[in-house]
């Protein structure tokens, strides 16, 4: 057995170095904006609720100009739908997944519409809440349930 000297051993290389570049030094992208939250509204009318009637359009869509006037909802502005015993709710969110309409019409989604029993031609109440930010959608024959059990309880029968 014969040994080799040291000498005589190929030198070790770090190839690895030499085929991995160096990060390039790179600048931070911007933040997005934060949303603009709307102006507190004061007023004796901001405590009131509000008053309409609508009927849904084959898109599924409702006029409801002057609520969502009073609301302070534009054309763009971002809302979310609810449902909460058998109406639906919609609410002011930034992180929305819906918009009010370029001509100010309300398009209620229509699974939201299919379990509340909403089709096409059908009347609804929409109660509008400034204070709250907040838009009630019921369905008229809902209403008017409500109202027939409540003057039914008032004749005592």
């Amino acid at each position: 057995m014969t040994r080799v000297p040291r000498s005589n051993l190929a030198p070790v290389e770090q190839m690895i170095a030499a085929l991995i570049p160096a990060p390039l030094p790179r600048a931070r992208p911007p933040r997005p904006p934060l949303p603009r939250l709307p102006a507190p509204r004061t007023g004796p009318d901001q405590a009131e609720a509000h008053l309409d009637v609508g009927r849904l359009d084959p898109s599924g869509r409702v006029s409801a100009r002057a609520l969502l006037h009073l609301l302070g909802w534009p054309p763009g502005h971002r809302i979310q739908f609810d449902i909460a015993h058998g109406a639906i709710t919609a609410t002011s969110n930034p992180a929305g997944r819906h918009t009010i309409g370029a001509t100010g019409l309300l398009g209620v989604p229509a699974a939201t519409r299919q379990l509340c029993h909403l089709a096409v031609g059908d009347l609804v109440v929409l109660l509008a809440h400034p204070g709250r930010d907040l838009l009630f959608i019921h369905p008229a024959h809902t209403v008017a349930r409500l109202l027939v059990d409540r003057s039914a309880a008032a004749d005592g029968g």
